[in-house]
């Protein structure tokens, strides 16, 4: 067989499987109207897409409600332990580099116990892809406060108000010099699918911060961001090149004064003047992470940095080929019988 027939038979099998063949047998059991439904539509309508074949895709998960992902997902998967998910999932990258490994995990799973996975996997960049399920509170559990819980938030362990200032998950990402950092929510499945392609492209560590609809324990936490009365007016879609422009009849826009971002009429000021938004800037990504931070400006929904750096599994098979051009192929055998043994006897005592 020819170099291109064997490609036309791997492009074959790559495009051979859809949606609805990712569909496990198992009954997915959220609560109805909960929004991991949109997320698990999106990412079985995606995966597809991403030129990959269905056998070389896993998913891994920790615990907590988008943690069930696995079970629904008709690929290989593994179903963790408690903020856990993000370094099963290096790990098995590390081991088989040409896996489409994706992690699904809460504000809780990634954030609390699992934060200081979260951070380190994003510094050494290894090429995976978190999905972030953020619906600020426990809810498997049954309604706890959350890291990302917002100040003042009435929970079942804070009957009197969150008095925890929470975090910003992009803007963690962005200080643990994450390469790919993206929000979308549950309510926009054109943007949302828009965003996990544009992750499964990325190589290197791609996180987004999920926006989640809790519809029992935390229900309309994202109202003003995805009503269709005020919508517009709250949030700001990020797109390489263009100025950032937004409301409802496109009427307001950002821009800066020296560092600050600065809310304007259109009617004083020409899209010219406007922050034209670059996903390639580090500085701009941090000034956009900061505007949802207060209610005076919309929140940013899109690619805040998309920048490439050497992979960690990458960086790792470099090593192992120095290691090898150096001191030859290693021998298992022969390094557990080179000398340096024991043998403990029993004599008795």
């Amino acid at each position: 067989m020819s170099n291109e027939e064997t490609k036309e038979k791997l492009d074959e099998q790559i495009q051979s499987f859809t949606a609805k063949d990712l569909a496990s047998d198992q009954d997915v059991r959220w609560c109805p109207g909960c929004g991991d439904y949109s997320m698990l539509s999106q990412l079985q309508r995606t995966l597809p897409d991403i030129g990959v074949k269905k056998e070389d895709i896993a998913v891994i998960a920790g615990i907590g409600c988008s943690s069930r992902f696995p079970y629904y997902m008709n690929t290989y998967g593994f179903h963790g332990i408690h903020g856990r998910a993000l370094a099963i999932a290096s790990g098995l990258k590390s081991a088989h580099p040409k896996l489409s490994v994706w992690v699904s995990t809460g504000d809780g799973d990634c954030l609390s116990i699992g934060g200081n996975h979260f951070i380190h996997t994003l510094r050494r960049n290894v090429d995976i892809n978190v999905m972030m399920f953020n619906n600020r509170i426990y809810a498997l559990t049954k309604g706890q406060y959350s890291p990302t819980s917002q100040h003042g938030q009435k929970t079942k362990t804070s009957p009197q108000g969150v008095i925890d200032h929470p975090f910003n998950p992009v803007l963690i990402a962005l200080g643990a010099e994450g390469t790919f950092v993206a929000r979308s929510m549950d309510r926009d499945p054109k943007h949302l699918k828009e965003m996990l392609l544009r992750m499964a492209q990325h190589k290197g560590t791609s996180f987004i911060d999920l926006l989640q609809n809790c519809v029992i324990f935390n229900d309309k936490a994202y109202e003003k961001y995805t009503n269709k009365e005020t919508r517009q007016d709250n949030t700001i879609l990020l797109e390489h090149g263009k100025p950032l422009v937004f409301g409802n009849n496109r009427d307001k826009g950002i821009r800066l004064d020296g560092f600050r971002p600065q809310v304007v009429s259109l009617e004083e000021y020409s899209e010219n003047d406007l922050l034209v938004h670059d996903e390639k800037s580090k500085e701009l990504a941090f000034i956009l992470a900061h505007m949802n931070d207060s209610p005076d400006f919309p929140m940013p929904l899109g690619v805040f940095l998309d920048i490439d750096r050497p992979t960690y599994e990458d960086e790792l098979d470099r090593h192992v080929a120095l290691a090898i051009e150096k001191d030859g192929a290693g021998d298992l055998d022969s390094l557990l019988h080179n000398g340096s043994t024991w043998t403990i006897e029993n004599n008795g005592d």
